[in-house]
């Protein structure tokens, strides 16, 4: 492993409890559930109070109160964590020269050279503790030669720690730990390692390679790579710019407003499921429509992040309405995803039921394997039968 990567990875503790904490100081040292409603909602986040009665988040909310019956469930508010990501964002920006904003309150940072003119974990100290004195927040951070070891020493140092792995200390580091700590192994593959006795990830140090392949295939090279700490995936730049989009242009002019809003459904749902198979969250929308003397209008709006279509379709149509002047038929319409950040749909978890996140996963499962429109709303189904050019 390269001696000279240094490696911070950046977790915000509990960070959607730790907001609402900023704004209700009396929610402090007790359980807490972010979360939908007892009847069918979901946890999206929870304090270490909570966890103690075996919560978690993406747990039916039903059970994390028969786990836990005194603790507080709070809504949510979409505005207070995008704005607080939004924070703590610009101070990292402001502080090192290269960061991967990997959710909304995840980041990795690449301190590799610094050395030559500062001590990274120093610098990664103050960075931590210039977070916790501008914004208040909790926060740890792991710092190591790779991105695997430096997560999983952030996990280590929760809560509101921080912790170090040197060079050449990484399977030390590892040993001890359970092999469920290791980031991406699901827990089919480790019931799987425990049949055959491996437990500790030092257990997984001491076997061959192609005993793991025979097991789990291609799988198997990556599960031996992380339990040896070796791992060079780059730091990939954060860009508030990247966005995703989607153009239709009709044969004939369309001034029908249900057609135009069944072609809006359509796109919408194809770029919002492009977002969650890369893994991505947006947190601006924007329509453009062009008139049949190539007059354009756009209009833009920000939301909370999201990359689900019963959130973003609803803003689609608003923006429509507020762009299209409806006395005129549209030549093009067109969508576009933009400030594009690497996130879990289940930033949204709060704000959403169990039902419909199984059929979020459902309805991509579906696709992904039978390819795009395999499922989709009735509404955009309509516009098959409609003439329409991508342009």
């Amino acid at each position: 492993m390269d001696a000279k990567r240094h490696i911070v990875h950046i977790d915000l503790d509990s960070f959607f409890v730790s907001v609402e904490r900023k704004f209700n100081p009396s929610l402090i040292g007790k359980p807490v559930i972010i979360g939908g409603s007892a009847d069918r909602g979901v946890v999206a986040s929870c304090s270490y109070e909570a966890r103690k009665f075996g919560v978690h988040s993406a747990m039916p909310t039903r059970q994390a109160l028969k786990l836990c019956p005194q603790a507080i469930v709070i809504h949510g508010t979409h505005g207070r964590y995008s704005e607080a990501s939004r924070e703590v964002t610009q101070i990292i920006h402001d502080m090192v020269p290269l960061y991967q904003k990997s959710s909304v309150d995840e980041f990795y940072i690449d301190l590799s050279g610094m050395e030559r003119f500062h001590d990274p974990f120093k610098l990664a100290c103050e960075l931590r503790q210039k977070v916790i004195r501008e914004t208040g927040l909790p926060i740890s951070f792991g710092m190591a030669s790779g991105k695997t070891i430096a997560k999983m020493a952030t996990n280590q140092a929760k809560p509101n720690g921080q912790l170090w792995i040197k060079h050449g200390e990484e399977k030390a580091f590892l040993a001890p730990l359970n092999i469920c700590k290791i980031p991406g192994l699901g827990e089919s593959a480790c019931q799987k390692l425990y049949q055959y006795g491996i437990e500790k990830i030092g257990d997984l140090q001491r076997v061959n390679l192609k005993f793991l392949e025979a097991v789990f295939g291609k799988m198997g090279l990556y599960i031996y790579n992380k339990a040896n700490g070796i791992d060079y995936s780059e730091i990939i730049p954060h860009s508030d710019r990247k966005s995703i989009s989607t153009e239709t242009t009709f044969h004939n002019d369309v001034n029908d407003k249900r057609t135009l809003e069944n072609v809006l459904v359509s796109m919408t749902e194809e770029l919002a499921g492009k977002l969650r198979r890369e893994n991505k969250v947006s947190s601006c929308l924007a329509i453009k429509i062009r008139y049949a003397n190539f007059e354009t209008h756009t209009q833009q709006t920000k939301i909370a992040l999201t990359a689900a279509e019963h959130i973003l379709i609803p803003g689609i149509k608003n923006l429509l309405y507020k762009a299209w002047n409806q006395h005129r038929p549209i030549r093009l319409i067109g969508v576009k995803l933009s400030n594009l950040c690497t996130g879990s749909y289940q930033i949204n978890l709060f704000e959403d039921n169990e039902e419909r996140i199984k059929l979020y996963k459902a309805m991509d499962d579906i696709n992904f394997r039978f390819g795009d429109k395999t499922v989709c709303r009735a509404a955009g189904m309509e516009i098959g039968a409609r003439t329409f050019n991508p342009f």
